[in-house]
């Protein structure tokens, strides 16, 4: 034997390392299984293997699809105004062949076309400030332009409106911006022009976000979420503060850099820092964890996760019904649900200690790793509904707690968006005036308002009509 050969390893050695490679190709065999459908990932990363929707989260509720009774339809609709009316005569009798006028007309049948009017050209506004003398003393007074009337030629307010709705909620790119306006109205726009008019808007409604954003810290209720942002070629991070009728973002170059001055109930994802948060109580998005447990019942076939899922859903259904009718959860109820959530999480967990150890991933000559030893993932997630079942159940203690975080997450899903059409923002400066607009925006939308009026208007008086419920 070659004396400066290595050492052939020992049967138990062996014994371990084979166990370790199970244990590594069981968690690689985990990832592959994972989807937007029973995980935390994003739809995008699904690619050109993207799961079929065949099944939903929610219970079902027994009512058929499509609109229920007294729900107000959109369908089109005559108008008794019309703006034009054109009449038709026949011009001869169907059977006899006599001419017809429109005085023969005994009666009529309409049909009404909904119809876009031309693009108009711009209006230009001259504002003319005149000289005038003072026929006493021969002083001559100059009187003042209106507020924002400031340059000699100008865009007017509802333009610049036109334009920051088609570019931050419409995400229309500058230079198709640029076309559109040109096709539609005759107006030729700079990029800096553009870019002005964003700044402008944003320094505006500062205040107007300012306000939303302690409405929403001071909510009864609001739900929390966090993304990545690029900007600069960074990745740095956008954070969602909403209730039903209120939305406010900030931009923030730490994931960790929480809302301040926040009260009531906050509902997240279980992201730990939230924890961090003083005198606040907390709510688990439960759509996260039907999602966790659809993974583990397809890939880990661990059947407690099955009786975990029927039994959420079933609470979900149990209170969303009591809602409708406006009463609240029988506290008999209650109890019946947390036994059996306490009865299946005692299976879970029994499950688990009966399962052989999982072997360390450290190899030969990497040295002893310190620590508690390695659990599954289905164990680690039955610790946390364990530790955290407060937080997992209080939806169905407080009816004005949701099931899910659904709400933030809509929220956030076309900030998205507007990177995944941008790739990013080039300074950090373009990124806040970004979220302070869809602060506006969001809330607008919510709040029932016509978002081009909302624009032109004071954004001071918006903020003294918000409503919070």
């Amino acid at each position: 034997m070659n004396p400066d050969s290595p050492a052939e390893p020992s049967r138990e050695e062996l014994i371990a390392l084979i166990a370790a490679l199970k244990a590594r190709i069981a968690e690689l065999e985990r990832q592959l299984g994972l989807n937007s459908s029973n995980s935390g990932k994003p739809p995008s990363s699904d690619g050109l293997k993207k799961p079929a929707r065949v099944s939903s989260l929610r219970e079902r509720s027994g009512k058929k699809p499509g609109g229920q009774k007294g729900h107000k339809g959109e369908t089109l609709r005559q108008v008794t105004d019309p703006n034009e009316v054109v009449d038709h005569y026949p011009s001869a009798c169907s059977m006899c062949g006599a001419g017809l006028d429109p005085e023969t007309s005994v009666g009529h049948s309409a049909r009404q076309v909904f119809d876009l009017p031309e693009p108009q050209p711009v209006v230009v506004t001259e504002h003319r400030a005149h000289d005038c003398q003072c026929a006493v003393c021969g002083t001559t007074t100059r009187a003042l332009f209106p507020d924002g009337v400031n340059a000699p030629v100008q865009y007017g307010a509802r333009t610049a409106a036109f334009v920051v709705y088609l570019l931050h909620y419409q995400f229309l790119p500058e230079d198709r911006l640029v076309e559109l306006m040109a096709d539609l109205f005759g107006v030729k726009l700079a990029a800096a022009t553009i870019a002005r008019m964003s700044r402008t808007c944003a320094e505006r409604l500062r205040g107007f976000a300012e306000t939303v954003r302690d409405l929403v810290a001071g909510a009864l209720v609001k739900h929390m979420d966090e993304t990545g942002f690029r900007i600069g070629g960074k990745t740095q991070w956008l954070h969602v503060a909403s209730t039903a009728l209120l939305t406010f973002y900030r931009v923030c170059a730490k994931r960790g850099s929480l809302l301040a001055h926040v009260k009531g109930i906050i509902v997240h994802d279980h992201w730990k820092p939230y924890y961090t948060m003083q005198g606040v109580l907390h709510a688990l998005c439960n759509a996260h964890h039907l999602r966790e447990l659809k993974a583990l019942v397809e890939i880990e076939r661990e059947d407690w996760a099955r009786k975990m899922q029927r039994l959420l859903r079933r609470a979900c259904h149990a209170v969303n019904v009591a809602r409708e009718r406006g009463v609240a959860l029988k506290p008999r109820l209650i109890e019946c649900f947390e036994r059996c959530y306490d009865a299946i999480l005692a299976e879970g967990l029994g499950f688990h200690a009966a399962q052989a150890p999982l072997a360390r991933t450290a190899m030969k000559g990497a040295g002893k790793r310190r620590g508690r030893a390695p659990r599954r993932t289905g164990h680690n997630f039955l610790l946390r509904l364990a530790t955290r079942k407060e937080d997992t159940l209080r939806f169905l203690h407080d009816p004005t707690v949701p099931f899910t975080n659904n709400q933030a997450e809509r929220d956030g899903r076309m900030m998205k968006l507007r990177q995944k059409i941008s790739g990013g923002f080039r300074s950090f400066e373009g990124a806040m005036d970004f979220a302070v607009i869809r602060s506006f925006f969001s809330t607008a939308k919510k709040q029932g308002w016509n978002i081009i009026d909302a624009l032109t208007s004071e954004p001071s008086n918006l903020a003294k009509s918000l409503r919070l419920s």
